[in-house]
């Protein structure tokens, strides 16, 4: 398995905040739509949380991320 610190992993997280951050939404507006409270945001953003497969769909649609974009970037390398 993966560390949460792997290239790839820090890739899907990296693409789900940046994408977060240029539509102006913040880890609390996020933190909100999701059900969950603001520190869940920013735990996964950190790599203090890793999300689940179910997680990051939700996560990454949000965003306004194409889960499958993000999914196909790692298998490219």
């Amino acid at each position: 398995m993966a560390s949460v610190y792997s290239d790839e992993y820090q890739r899907v997280i990296n693409a789900l905040k940046t994408a977060r951050k240029e539509r102006g939404i913040t880890q609390a507006q996020l933190a909100e739509a999701l059900g969950k409270p603001q520190s869940f945001i920013a735990k996964v953003e950190s790599g203090e949380r890793r999300l689940d497969v179910v997680e990051f769909v939700h996560l990454a649609r949000l965003v306004g991320v194409e889960p499958t974009n993000v999914i196909n970037s790692i298998n490219k390398n």
